[in-house]
């Protein structure tokens, strides 16, 4: 169940995901929502399944991709009520992230921040830190917050 935001609240959106550097995003989020008298708002975005040609078992793998995802959405949302003390919105949706959450932005007006954590291996900072502080930052209408996935949670908390 989503709890949908006051529209003069300040709502700051997490893409939630299994990425280690999503845990920091996601406590300055709540900080900062908390400090100024926000709202968290989370976002989980399922990958579509495979094998279009078999319609019930796609299906299946829909459910129970689902299923993972209100349990992932629903972990961090203990998290976000801990420190906020206020449940966060939450959207689950189907696609890649990135059109996704480019998609629920232009929908929901009520997004005021998009923070996300920065990856800090050789790897690279992630996907979607990549796409937005590259081609698509200029799609982006709101305020983008990258939090380096090497920050202690001292360290989150000392700067939100």
């Amino acid at each position: 169940m989503s709890v949908q935001p006051r529209t003069d609240e300040r709502v700051f959106l997490v893409v939630v995901d299994e990425s280690p550097e999503m845990p920091n995003a996601l406590r300055y989020a709540c900080r900062r929502a908390k400090r100024t008298g926000g709202r968290v708002a989370m976002l989980y975005v399922m990958e579509p399944p495979e094998g279009q040609q078999w319609g019930a078992v796609v299906e299946l793998m829909r459910e129970e991709a689902r299923q993972q995802a209100e349990l992932v959405v629903a972990r961090h949302a203990d998290v976000a009520v801990s420190l906020t003390g206020q449940p966060p919105a939450t959207y689950i949706r189907e696609g890649k992230s990135r059109d996704e959450l480019i998609k629920l932005l232009s929908e929901d007006k009520s997004i005021s921040v998009l923070v996300l954590g920065s990856a800090s291996g050789v790897e690279g900072p992630g996907p979607l830190v990549t796409a937005f502080t590259g081609k698509l930052g200029g799609q982006l209408r709101i305020p983008l917050t990258i939090v380096p996935g090497a920050l202690t949670e001292a360290e989150i908390d000392a700067i939100s």
